[in-house]
């Protein structure tokens, strides 16, 4: 009698072989092959993504929140100096990652970009950590001359930081996102899932960092402190590596800015051309073109007509047609045009999001002056005012697993909506929650100017804590949701690019805030008056200020409901 195994072998011989599923948007293994679903992707990829997440958040906050520290006590600068530097640093840490972008969609994938961008940024960081280690390194340098080596070194590696994490922060969030198949609707419902976790993993590492890595600056010294976030980075890359052949990768289709860039000119250069009536006249390309393959054709639509005129066919278009190839920057295919107009449409709501990262700047400036001139003793315990951002990264850390396991199937169950609620309502409610979140700092203001003229005890920075919740919730909603917007309404050929769009929001949200304090102040500081924010609060109105930004939170978010109701959803991929 034959065996249990011989038989078993005998009914899978028998059996037809299943065919194992590939997945439906194009993607590709490792290997250069169609992506298999049960080998590939999914949460087998994402966490290793995550992990790199995790790594370069604990290791770029280990550095940035207490760089100014570093400046003033060891290089000797300036308050003024060195606020200025570390702004100057962040502002480019948030402007490189379009220039990533572009490498990313264009020529070296997502992934080659990231392991480039992750080595050079622990190479930064390593460079910081030896500008530390100069005095041990060269004792006979003098004082002022070891210092301006020491600026040298700190300021090549900041730079070079600066640099990798270009390559490396907008990929994540797409790279990431290419994990699940857009067309499996489990898998699209995991996609916005991605984006909760991301923002919440965003917010362990720099929770972690704020108290952590900071304490072992203050008490072991810069040189570990400084080479300590190189590791964690390095341990990142590591993790990023180590997953390869678990992820899908996406095909590159060429530069994105060329293909908008080419639309533009051959809608100027075809000023004086009407498009047709018969949008079907349009040119357009065959399926089987080799330029065409493996780009998905996104349909016609009838909005921003002007643009439609790079695709219009001219004779000048049909002679020059027979004698060599069509010329990009003259005639261009509606899907071409069409990814220039899903671009442009987005631009209005980018805008208004802008404001929404203004609202989070007062987090580390003006909340931060307000809780100086208050109490900041809880019973024994003296609670530093730059430490009450806390409670801002603790409510979106505990709110994003309350919101993606309870709020969105509950959600689901109404809506029908995989995702629970649009993307648009979501970033809606977070502007409106820093509109409240402002309206709360100003009646604290009141309150403790109030106690203040009135000789009352100080009052208690505890008073700080709603405003800070209000901003911790409207980051839940609007971060998250605008990450997963920009993603899913992109173009599979700028999905990066989109991705590093709203790493920019928050540049110009902080450039804006500048911009709107350094006006306040000028407006409200004339004739020998101390204007609304003095360095005595005291002898100012910072609560008008509040109120001017709830004011204009208002404003805008009355422009983004009306851009929204305009706003032609497309098919998220």
């Amino acid at each position: 009698m034959a065996s249990s195994e011989q038989q078993e072998h005998a009914v899978a011989l028998l059996q037809p072989k299943v065919e194992e599923a590939y997945t439906t948007d194009g993607s590709l293994d490792i290997d250069g092959n169609p992506a298999l679903k049960n080998r590939t992707g999914g949460w087998r990829a994402c966490r290793s993504i995550l992990g790199t997440e995790f790594c370069y958040c604990l290791a770029y906050y280990g550095i940035m929140y207490n760089l100014v520290t570093y400046l003033t006590t060891v290089l000797h600068q300036s308050n003024v100096a060195a606020a200025k530097n570390v702004s100057t640093w962040q502002a480019t840490c948030f402007l490189t990652p379009l220039a990533g972008a572009v490498v990313a969609d264009s020529y070296w994938g997502r992934y080659r970009t990231m392991v480039v961008g992750c080595c050079v940024a622990v190479a930064g960081m390593l460079m910081a950590s030896l500008s530390a280690l100069l005095p041990q390194l060269i004792e006979s340098s003098s004082t002022l001359s070891m210092a301006s080596a020491q600026e040298i070194v700190l300021f090549l590696g900041l730079y070079m930081i600066a640099f990798g994490l270009g390559g490396l922060r907008p990929c994540l969030i797409s790279f990431g996102a290419d994990q699940f198949d857009a067309g499996d609707p489990s898998e699209l419902i995991s996609k916005g899932s991605y984006f909760n976790w991301y923002i919440f993993t965003m917010n362990c590492g720099s929770v972690i960092s704020t108290s952590g890595m900071v304490w072992v600056q203050d008490h072991y010294g810069w040189a570990l402190g400084l080479a300590i976030p190189a590791m964690i980075l390095a341990v990142g890359l590591s993790c990023l590596v180590a997953a390869s052949r678990a992820y899908r990768f996406q095909a590159t289709r060429g530069s994105p800015l060329t293909r908008v860039c080419q639309v533009v000119v051959a809608a100027v250069c075809k000023f004086n051309v009407a498009p047709p009536d018969d949008m079907a006249l349009l040119y357009e390309l065959p399926d089987d073109a080799s330029s065409m393959k493996g780009v998905e054709r996104i349909e016609h639509t009838t909005d921003l007509r002007f643009f439609d005129k790079a695709a219009v066919v001219t004779a000048s278009d049909e002679e020059a047609a027979g004698a060599a190839p069509r010329n990009p920057w003259r005639l261009c295919v509606v899907t071409q045009v069409e990814e220039l107009k899903i671009f442009v449409r987005m631009l209005p709501l980018w805008a208004c999001i802008t404001f929404f990262y203004t609202g989070t700047a007062q987090v580390n400036s003006t909340f931060v002056e307000q809780g100086m001139a208050m109490d900041a003793h809880v019973d024994a315990l003296r609670v530093p005012p730059a430490s009450l951002a806390a409670f801002q990264m603790l409510t979106t850390i505990v709110m994003i697993p309350l919101y993606d396991r309870v709020f969105v199937p509950a959600a689901r169950k109404h809506t029908g909506r995989e995702k629970g609620i649009s993307e648009l309502v979501r970033i809606g409610a977070g502007l409106a929650m820093v509109v409240l979140a402002m309206a709360a700092a100003a009646l604290v203001e009141t309150k403790r100017v109030r106690a203040w003229q009135t000789a009352m005890e100080k009052t208690s920075i505890m008073w700080q804590v709603p405003q800070f919740v209000l901003v911790g919730v409207g980051e839940l909603l609007t971060s998250i949701g605008q990450l997963d917007f920009f993603y899913s309404q992109a173009p599979p050929a700028m999905k990066t690019v989109c991705a590093a769009l709203a790493l920019g929001a928050i540049a110009a949200g902080d450039y804006l805030s500048s911009i709107i304090v350094t006006a306040v102040s000028w407006a409200t500081a004339t004739g020998g008056r101390p204007g609304w924010i003095p360095d005595d609060l005291n002898e100012g109105h910072l609560d008008r200020f509040f109120w001017t930004m709830a004011g204009l939170g208002c404003l805008n978010l009355a422009a983004f409901m009306s851009c929204a109701m305009k706003y032609k959803t497309r098919k998220a991929c």
